[in-house]
């Protein structure tokens, strides 16, 4: 197993009240990522999410699309701290 990475990853587009949050929280589950998706206030939603470099990727590329109701206009992805605790799980802020 890989050190852990975390990713902060700001998504553009359509990507308020489609579920994308809640979309992501279980994509994330499935991949063993942990972390949280919250919407901002100029319409976009940050991912915050930690865990085995390759499964961080994954979730990261199935931004770039999102969920079905979703439209992905930008992805921006940055290396990001692991928050300190680094709960388990992912959370949808």
């Amino acid at each position: 197993m890989s050190d852990p990475v975390c990713r902060r990853c700001l998504v553009s587009g359509r990507v308020q009240g489609v579920f994308f949050r809640a979309s992501t929280a279980r994509r994330a589950g499935s991949l063993g990522v942990n972390g949280h998706a919250i919407n901002l206030a100029d319409g976009r939603v940050e991912v915050l999410a930690w865990g085995e470099a390759r499964a961080v990727e994954a979730l990261c590329d199935w931004l770039r699309r999102g969920p079905r109701a979703a439209r992905v206009d930008a992805l921006e992805i940055e290396d990001a701290e692991m928050p300190s605790p680094a709960r388990p799980g992912f959370s949808q802020g």
